[in-house]
């Protein structure tokens, strides 16, 4: 579809709004309102004291403006801002010739051209754009939630020879040998009990105290006690373990059966690493 051009308007193209045009022909405007003014101010300071040599002055500037009427046609105050500010354009450019920018490559800035940005040449090349990197969607990761360094590399040869962290992270790994997921290593100061938290793949909440003790170390009451006073009301334990490497205290046993802990020796924890006996969840279950 083309565009039908009027006749008799093409001097109408050297109109089109330009801002650096705009703000000469202001900045010519306020000067001869300037000088307006302090021609006013003067012509009625001499009106007052020399009335007679105002309209000798009168007559003349009169007779001036009849004689180059046809010259004041031709004078137009936004026609001086534009050649102005071509004239500024043409050193602009000039200065940038001279200072080795007048060539710019292809991945350069643009050229501009009175104000504007340069349209590319038709066979120009643009530079393709850059590939967004694919995203993975949070619900594909929400099964791979473990916590950091949690590797499943296999049992240890021998629980004793861990430290505390050690071993609670090798009873993080049985669980997540055994299909658990979101299996977070929790313990430290202010664990409030509990050292690794668990959910089983059928969405139990399994909370795990982890004891590294020495044989003749068992748990006692006090530290079962502990266990559960927060394992149910603050973690919000589906399945409250606590396991450790030795064994445990008549007092602490009858205490967990009352509150529904399940208590995992030395014995069951080593079943429970060779695969010949239940998880904890499995021994959860069985109890009646």
């Amino acid at each position: 579809m083309t565009i039908p051009i009027r006749p008799g308007r093409r001097g109408r193209d050297d109109r089109r709004f330009d801002l650096r045009a705009t703000a000469l022909f202001f900045l010519l405007l306020a000067v001869a309102l300037c000088l307006l003014g302090f021609v006013v101010r003067t012509a009625a300071a001499a009106v007052e004291h020399r009335p007679s040599w105002v309209g000798a002055l009168v007559m003349l500037a009169v007779a001036v403006a009849l004689l180059s009427r046809s010259r004041w046609r031709r004078w137009s105050a936004a026609r001086c801002a534009r050649r102005a500010a071509r004239a500024l354009d043409e050193a602009a450019k000039e200065a940038a010739d001279s200072l080795g920018g007048g060539a710019v490559g292809a991945d350069g800035p643009a050229a501009f051209e009175g104000g504007r940005a340069a349209e590319p040449s038709a066979g120009a090349v643009r530079p393709a754009a850059p590939e967004v990197a694919a995203t993975v969607p949070v619900a594909a990761r929400q099964d791979e939630e473990i916590t950091e360094h949690l590797v499943v590399p296999g049992p240890p040869a021998d629980y004793a020879g861990l430290d505390p962290d050690g071993f609670e992270q090798a009873v993080a790994e049985l669980c997540v040998r055994d299909d658990c997921r979101s299996v977070e290593v929790v313990g430290g100061a202010g664990d409030l009990g509990a050292d690794v938290i668990a959910h089983t793949a059928d969405g139990l909440r399994v909370v795990i105290q982890c004891k590294l003790y020495g044989e003749a170390h068992k748990v006692g009451s006090q530290d079962m006690q502990r266990f559960g006073g927060t394992c149910f009301t603050i973690h919000e334990a589906d399945v409250a373990a606590l396991v450790t490497t030795s064994d445990f205290t008549a007092p602490a046993l009858e205490y967990a059966s009352e509150c529904g802990i399940v208590c995992v020796n030395g014995q069951d924890l080593e079943a429970w690493r060779h695969g010949t006996g239940p998880s904890p969840w499995q021994l959860a279950r069985a109890e009646p």
